[in-house]
Formats: structure tokens, C-alpha cells, sequence
């Protein structure tokens, strides 16, 4: 094969690689809010994620999403508030974080993409979920609006507590109980 030969494939190596545009983003804890909804015999409750992190990384052609090659998400277990000292130490006592002190998301395959509308996408995945040091593998799903330099992820996710060796916290001698399922809702701004 001639010198020059080898040129021509590098060049059009690398003009087919332009067309595809990886972007890094980092998760927004401010303006990113993550609530965890459960429900007790007496009451509903919320509690309200304060120390949020992550990393995402997407491929994009022109505007369209053509990949998200990582995403990883974490939450400080002890930055869990309900504005409850109650309910607050008895969540801690139940996800053992003495011991645990993150949950954390990561990614692991991108299962489908659907474009809803110009810059906004439905996306489903697999990753693996740590909670109080048990990890399962879950499909998540949500959707994505890219934005010109962020990218908003929404969703929800059900999850039963128990899956994850997680006793559902009582309080007031056991007259209070909490149910085992919850369910997770998100909002994570991640920027450029």
C-alpha cells in the first residue's frame, strides 16, 4: 500500500468521526432536586435529597441523541431530609449509614432512545443501583431535554425497599410503620 494511501483512510477516519460529538456535563446539585415519596399507616411522607453528584457523558449528531456512553449519580445517604429529626434518624439507622454513606447510580447499557420532540428524548436503560451497600441491576427510564450547554434528566423510579435489605423505618414503638415501597422522582440538571 502506497504512503499516501494510508493519508486518505485517516482523513476519512476522521471526517466521519466529526460527525458524532461526545459532550461531558457534571450534575447541578442547586438546580437539581431528587424526592423520595413513601407512605406510612398514619401519613404520606417526602423526603428531600440536599447533597447530590454525577457525571454524564453523550453522544450527539447535530442535535439528535445518539448515545449516552456514561451517567453516573450519587447521594450523600445523610443529606436525606424530611424536616423530621424522627423520622430523619430512623432513615439513617434503616440504610446504615455509619457504613453506607452513598447511593449511587451507574450506567451500564442504553437500551432504546425515542426522539418526542425537537432536543427532548425518551430514553431507557439498564444500571446498578447501591443502596445501604446491596447493589441489583434496574431499567430506568426518563427523559432527556439537551439544551445548548445542559442537559435535564426527569423521571421516576418504584422501588421496594426491602429488595435492597432496607427494614421499612417505624418510629413511636413500632406504631408507626412504613410502607416498603417508594418511589424516587428526579430532576438532574446536568451543564457543560
Amino acid at each position: 500500500m502506497k504512503p499516501y494511501s494510508n493519508y486518505r483512510i485517516l482523513i476519512v477516519a476522521l471526517l466521519l468521526s466529526f460527525g458524532v460529538n461526545a459532550q461531558s456535563y457534571k450534575l447541578n446539585n442547586e438546580a437539581s432536586s431528587l424526592l423520595i415519596d413513601g407512605t406510612s399507616n398514619i401519613h404520606d411522607w417526602t423526603i428531600e435529597a440536599e447533597n447530590t453528584g454525577g457525571n454524564l457523558t453523550a453522544d450527539f449528531n447535530a442535535s439528535e441523541l445518539e448515545n449516552i456512553s456514561k451517567l453516573e449519580f450519587t447521594v450523600v445517604a445523610e443529606s436525606l431530609m424530611s424536616g423530621k429529626s424522627g423520622m430523619d434518624k430512623n432513615t439513617y439507622k434503616a440504610l446504615n449509614t455509619d457504613k453506607h454513606k452513598e447511593i449511587t447510580y451507574k450506567l451500564k447499557d442504553v437500551k432504546g432512545i425515542d426522539k418526542v420532540s425537537p432536543g427532548t428524548f425518551k430514553v431507557k436503560t439498564t444500571g446498578s443501583l447501591e443502596i445501604a451497600g446491596t447493589t441489583k441491576d434496574i431499567n430506568l427510564d426518563f427523559n432527556l431535554k439537551s439544551g445548548s450547554d445542559q442537559i435535564v434528566l426527569t423521571g421516576e423510579y418504584k422501588l421496594n425497599m426491602t429488595n435492597y435489605g432496607v427494614e421499612a423505618p417505624t418510629a413511636m414503638f413500632g406504631t408507626i410503620k412504613t410502607g416498603e415501597d417508594v418511589v424516587i422522582k428526579f430532576e438532574s440538571h446536568f451543564k457543560k
